[in-house]
């Protein structure tokens, strides 16, 4: 049996591998019945008909339109869509050539050039302390020394975007990791500088601005083709261990915060009051001091008055001056004495009791129906008494 017998290879009651002439055979009937021609073998015209039954022709015919259709697809197969939000890197035998926009692209089928398509409007998120849950810590990242010598726990999230697609592709192996260890080596260095409580409290959107300025610059020293749009502080406390002490601090403080408070209030309630009370003071002072330059400066003139006058009679000025002096201060006290014809002087207790009880301050404001019998004595004898000072004025005169 010949090689090219088409029974070549075959054994009784086992099939062996089919003949590729009658594979070629069919393949071309069918390629002709597609293009309503007619195929196979017969009594042509053609004198070149082989052992097949195909012309030499019509197979170079099928074979040129295979080919030309096949050469359409791959043409064809180097039309693309770059959807809206995204960028299409157009690599030439895996070499950078061109970003393309959004819309219906073309470039050299595969294996010349290929597409890859970036999407530089989603936004991106790198987690720093945990991972998918904030309960789910990672405690090499999470722990951070402070400026005071203390550690923190702290978790944050980092959200960025692409703004290079070719520096996000070509200038780093993996860039999330690059993010990530950026984002850890900033949120390091500015938590290093600063205090445990302002870290914890008030200092949070501080920490996470200064964060993000550095993380941005340290990736722009590595051209990764990245924006950082937000970093979020997740969570921020004092480790584990120590967090119940942490607590009772937290609660000292508190009670110093509201000692202090309170001491304010009642500074605020102090110092207004006794500022209140030094105004009144210097008030009254300066009324005094008015009041006693007034009173120096009226007993300085009625002293001018009353040395004119004694110059023009000394005498009688000084008996006057002696009468005014003793009635004044006479008049404050509660005792009278009466002058009597012996020359004894007679102390009259009850007279003061009823001029506390009248409420008078001098005898002459009591009613004769009140005063003692006693009191009839002193009439005359302060009459006799004013009688002699006339008399002796007139002498005088």
């Amino acid at each position: 049996m010949g090689l090219n017998d088409p029974q070549w290879g075959r054994k009784k009651g086992n099939s062996g591998p089919p003949d590729l002439d009658q594979l070629w055979r069919n393949f071309n009937k069918k390629l002709n019945n597609l293009f309503k021609r007619k195929g196979g073998g017969g009594n042509g015209s053609g004198g070149g008909e082989g052992p097949g039954g195909g012309s030499p022709k019509r197979y170079a015919g099928s074979v040129g339109l295979l080919a030309g259709l096949l050469l359409l697809l791959w043409i064809s197969s180097g039309f693309y869509i770059v959807n809206e939000g995204q960028r299409g890197v157009v690599l030439r035998f895996g070499k950078y050539v061109e970003t393309t926009q959004a819309g219906l692209r073309w470039h050299l089928p595969y294996p010349v050039e290929t597409v890859e398509a970036v999407n530089v409007s989603q936004v991106r998120t790198v987690e720093i302390g945990y991972r998918n849950n904030v309960r789910s810590k990672v405690l090499k990242e999470s722990l951070i020394l402070t400026d005071d010598e203390n550690i923190v726990d702290i978790q944050f999230a980092v959200q960025y975007i692409l703004k290079d697609p070719e520096a996000f592709l070509f200038n780093n192996r993996e860039p999330e990791n690059a993010v990530l260890q950026a984002a850890e080596t900033a949120i390091r260095e500015v938590i290093g500088k600063s205090k445990m409580d302002f870290v914890l409290y008030e200092g949070r959107e501080q920490v996470a601005a200064k964060a993000t300025q550095l993380m941005q610059s340290i990736l722009d020293r590595y051209e990764i083709g990245i924006a950082i749009s937000k970093v979020t502080m997740q969570n921020a406390q004092p480790p584990e261990q120590v967090q119940a002490a942490f607590d009772d601090a937290v609660k000292a403080g508190q009670d110093r915060e509201r000692q202090k408070n309170e001491g304010q209030a009642y500074a605020n309630d102090v110092i207004p009051r006794a500022k209140g009370n030094a105004a009144r003071l210097l008030e009254e002072a300066e009324g005094y001091k008015q009041r006693v330059v007034a009173s120096s400066e009226g007993d300085a003139s009625r002293f001018k008055q009353v040395l004119v006058e004694y110059n023009k009679a000394p005498v009688v000025t000084r008996d006057r001056l002696y009468l005014d002096m003793m009635q004044q201060v006479l008049s404050s006290t509660s005792k009278i004495l009466v002058d009597q014809k012996g020359g004894n002087n007679l102390l009259y207790l009850p007279l003061d009791k009823l001029i506390q009880t009248s409420g008078s301050s001098s005898p002459s404001t009591l009613t004769p129906d009140v005063l003692p019998p006693a009191a009839s004595e002193v009439v005359p004898d302060a009459a006799r008494t004013r009688e002699a000072f006339r008399g002796r004025e007139r002498e005088t005169r």
